[in-house]
């Protein structure tokens, strides 16, 4: 939402971005991983157009 990440992810994936927000919740809660990942593809994002 902050950066838009979810919502291009779920354009790519065909999912709902709201499962994806869910996902990167429970990444940053439970392992850690969640946030690293936001942000390398919000990277992603910002250089494929």
């Amino acid at each position: 939402m902050i950066l838009g990440v979810s919502e291009w992810l779920s354009d790519k994936l065909g999912w709902n971005a709201n499962y994806i927000r869910i996902a990167f919740v429970v990444g940053v809660l439970f392992f850690g991983v969640g946030l690293g990942l936001y942000l390398i593809l919000w990277l992603v994002k910002m250089f494929s157009k």
